[in-house]
Formats: structure tokens, sequence, C-alpha cells
């Protein structure tokens, strides 16, 4: 049985009025409402209040670290991703200009063959270097290797 949240609340609010309503009671041929004293106010106390901020405390102390490790993660596989891109476009640009291994490579000739024409950037903020033909692109960033 499935109960949407209004229907638990109306079913909340019934069983609230049906335990607090006032009874009749007898006494003798007169009838009389019996009367509910309550003293307490609406509100939270200090304690709930503290222990709600303890436990968004606690999700927080877990979840902070996973998000800077995700972030770092996704950062390294951006870069890697972009280094694979600048080692296509340097090779295609050594065939098609008929250079052998070892040759140095024209930055801006080789801009030509990535999408967009514009060199990448790395998400960590790091500088790329294309090195030689037959050689990997590299991240000034420790970890961002091909």
């Amino acid at each position: 049985m499935h109960v949407s949240v209004r229907q638990a609340w109306a079913i909340c609010e019934q069983l609230a009025i049906i335990v607090t309503r006032p009874r009749l009671v007898h006494v003798g041929n007169e009838r009389s409402a019996m009367q509910i004293k309550t003293n307490r106010k609406s509100g939270f106390t200090l304690v709930e209040i503290m222990i709600v901020v303890a436990i968004i405390g606690l999700l927080a102390a877990i979840a902070i670290p996973n998000f800077v490790k995700a972030r770092g993660t996704a950062q390294k596989n951006a870069c890697i991703n972009n280094l694979k891109q600048l080692d296509g476009a340097k090779e295609q640009w050594a065939l098609e200009n008929k250079k052998s291994a070892g040759s140095t490579v024209d930055s801006t000739g080789v801009v030509s063959y990535i999408k967009g024409s514009a060199m990448p950037i790395c998400p960590g903020g790091g500088s790329y270097s294309l090195n030689a033909v037959d050689t990997p692109p590299t991240c000034s960033i420790t970890g961002h290797t091909l």
C-alpha cells in the first residue's frame, strides 16, 4: 500500500484530533467537557537543533573529501583526453608534412589539426608541451600523463 505524503499528513492530523479531542463525561444528568491542559509550546528544543546540526556536520565531513577526490579525478581524465587529442593532431601533422621521428614540432601547424583550431587547456591549470615527433605530449602537472 502506497501512501503519499499528503495522505500521511492528513492521517496524522486526524489522529491528533482524535487523541486531543475532549471527551464528554456524564456527571449525574449533566454533561460537561473535560478540559485538557497543555503547557507545551510548539518549536524545537536546543538539543534537537544541536542533533540536527551534528548530523549535517557529519554528512558534510563525509561528502566534501569525496567531492574533492572526484573533482581531481575528473580533471585528470579530461587532461589525459586532451593529451590524446594533441598526440593525434601532432602525428597527423607529421605525416602530412613528411616529418621524421625526433623532428621538432611546429605548434601553430599542429593546432590547425585540432577541432576548433585552438590549443586545449588543462582543467587542472597545467600547461601542455608537444615535444618531438614520436614522443607523447606532456602536461606540467604530475600524474597527468598519457
